[in-house]
């Protein structure tokens, strides 16, 4: 077989990889979709931490076999917590339930993600928000999708005319990591329009891939929250680096995502 036609067989079987996964993320979705509505009380953390072991359970319970059975030898990681650098090979990195506590008290920013890892790169990823029935895909060079149409991000190139947004700290986190969280909302709220800020990451990336917001930024963070929105946004025409302006890898302590226009005033500003 020529070369030629090697790399076409290539990308025809990761395509084909890309559409059982989003499947398999639907199939996840359709079941946390029969359990929300009402809000689920706790008056503990373990209450708290049982109910979102429920939800979790629930969508893997879908996740990993289906995913288990397109890729056998990779690898799997569930915990959205986890960051850092992976060991070589494949692996899935899946959020069950992204937004999970939003789950709970029936909001409805909540989503199920699945993204294949090869070597530390994201390549493929699935992203399904079952209250509206929209999925986002992404595949490297191939572009970033929602439901089949192609997504780009915005061309504003001034960041004072931007919607930006981002994350609050996970729980117990660093304060020098919160309090820097706190004052690079500050600078934006004097350098941009407009600054959102509510959980989950990977649904703000969403909108910075379709161009609906302008940028991104986060610090710390983890591998679930943000691959799967680094590859749509990096595949949808935009720029990913850490909040310094350097190359962003799962190890990075930070990480923005922009419309190339802004990158480098937002990286300004959130240097301050």
């Amino acid at each position: 077989m020529s070369e030629t036609l090697q790399t076409a067989a290539v990308a025809a079987s990761e395509a084909d990889l890309l559409a059982q996964t989003a499947n398999a993320v639907r199939a996840a979705g359709s079941a946390l979709r029969e359990r929300f509505g009402e809000v689920v009380r706790y008056q503990t953390r373990d209450e708290l931490m049982r109910a979102l072991a429920a939800n979790d359970d629930t969508a893997l319970d879908i996740l990993r076999p289906r995913l288990t059975s397109l890729r056998p030898d990779a690898g799997w990681v569930e915990d959205e917590l986890d960051g850092g650098a992976l060991p070589p090979g494949e692996w899935w990195v899946v959020d069950p339930a992204e937004g999970n506590v939003n789950h709970l008290h029936a909001l409805p920013e909540w989503a199920v993600t699945a993204t294949l890892v090869r070597e530390n790169q994201p390549v493929l990823t699935a992203v399904h928000l079952p209250l509206t029935g929209e999925t986002y895909t992404a595949l490297t060079g191939a572009g970033a999708h929602l439901d089949g149409r192609p997504l780009h991000v915005s061309q504003t190139a001034d960041l004072g005319l931007s919607i930006v947004a981002t994350s609050q700290a996970r729980p117990d986190e660093d304060e020098k990591v919160v309090r820097r969280v706190g004052s690079s909302i500050t600078a934006m709220l004097f350098d941009a329009l407009v600054v959102r800020t509510a959980v989950p990451a990977t649904l703000h990336l969403l909108n910075v891939a379709a161009g609906r917001i302008d940028a991104f930024w986060q610090f710390a963070g983890a591998r679930a929250d943000l691959l799967p929105g680094a590859l749509l946004v990096t595949e949808a025409g935009g720029q990913i680096s850490d909040a310094e302006g350097r190359p962003w890898t799962p190890q990075s302590e930070s990480f923005l995502a922009a419309a190339p226009g802004i990158h480098a005033e937002a990286v300004a500003t959130l240097s301050r």
